[in-house]
């Protein structure tokens, strides 16, 4: 079982939770200037890497409200959770990654880590 650390909740499930693709995609600034091609690329291409991602996730079996994750994309590990709308978390703040810690961070907080999860956020 894979425990996600919502930033609202508390780690849950997840099974409580949905994907919502990759976070911080800034919407075009001129968006009537875009061609269909340019369009396509801001609805459509999407980073793929395999390591930490920045992802939005939704908590629709609680909260159900919008936050942003870094994961490890070959782990499957959390590696922090933030409410949607805050920047992403800098490489510096984040946990050791070899603990197997998640960082729940919070406006009013920079960082706090959290409980061992047995290396599954």
């Amino acid at each position: 079982m894979l425990l996600i650390d919502c930033p609202h909740c508390g780690p849950r499930n997840e099974t409580e939770f949905h994907y919502g693709g990759q976070a911080h995609i800034a919407y075009p600034e001129d968006p009537h200037s875009l061609d269909d091609r340019g369009w396509a690329e801001y609805l459509f291409y999407r980073d793929n890497p395999k390591g930490l991602f920045a992802e939005r996730w939704q908590h629709g079996g609680g909260c159900r409200k919008w936050f942003n994750a870094l994961r490890d994309t070959h782990t499957y590990a959390f590696a922090a959770t933030y409410p949607a709308g805050s920047p992403r978390p800098e490489a510096g703040d984040l946990p050791d990654p070899g603990h197997g810690n998640s960082t729940r961070t919070t406006p009013s907080s920079p960082a706090s880590p959290n409980t061992d999860h047995g290396g599954h956020q």
